[in-house]
């Protein structure tokens, strides 16, 4: 048996980017987690950033989201290959890029000033958008 899944909970470090390709729309988060780990008596912090990809209606719910929304993201993590673009008299060699396929998105933020109504309204459609 076989597995690949990812979950992670952090917040958004940019605004959710929707790119549209051959009639077939992806939208990229940004999403940063945070460990600590004690070294001499001190704490250090380390923060990682994961290229997060969602398709479909999912992607139209994570076009929504905006800079520090706190969530979790489950999915699947995949590599591809490019060739970047020729930058020098140098062709550059082939990259390898890791992201995570997102699979659902779930939204930790509190809502303070949203209506029950809004509050609503928004747990549907994180809902319609998880697979």
């Amino acid at each position: 048996m076989y597995q690949n899944k990812v979950t992670l909970i952090g917040f958004l470090g940019n605004d959710a980017e929707v790119r549209t390709n051959n009639d077939r729309s992806l939208t990229t988060l940004s999403v940063a987690t945070q460990s600590s780990y004690k070294k001499d008596g001190k704490y250090i912090s380390h923060t990682e950033w994961h290229r997060c990809v969602a398709f479909g209606k999912l992607g139209e719910f994570a076009g929504t989201l905006k800079k520090g929304a706190h969530i979790r993201i489950e999915g699947e993590l995949r590599s591809r290959k490019y060739l970047p673009a020729k930058v020098g008299k140098k062709q550059p060699d082939e990259r390898t890029i890791w992201e995570i396929r997102v699979g659902s998105i779930l939204k930790l933020d509190r809502a303070a000033k949203a209506t029950p109504e809004e509050q609503e309204q928004d747990a549907a459609q994180q809902e319609e958008a998880a697979f």
